[in-house]
């Protein structure tokens, strides 16, 4: 496999990926009652354990993205 296929690829997935972060993190702040209401239908969770599941599950999202795709992509441009 070619390196330079390999850093297309993790920068499109990089980009994908923070893409959909971007995207979740508008969805929950702009429609925050109607995902709650959503959830709470399924789940008990109050305000601040929706908050919190939230808020650690864009972290640990993020830091997959950070670990699995930026860093090896930045370390393949430096070995470049």
């Amino acid at each position: 496999m070619d390196v330079q296929l390999v850093r297309s690829f993790l920068l499109w997935c990089t980009a994908m990926n923070y893409a959909i972060l971007v995207v979740w993190f508008l969805v929950f702040v702009a429609a925050r009652d109607r995902l709650r209401a959503i959830h709470t239908s399924w789940f008990r969770l109050g305000d601040e354990q929706f908050d919190a599941l939230h808020y650690a599950g864009m972290a640990a999202y993020k830091i997959g993205i950070l670990t699995f795709n930026l860093v090896p992509l930045v370390a393949l441009s430096v070995v470049r």
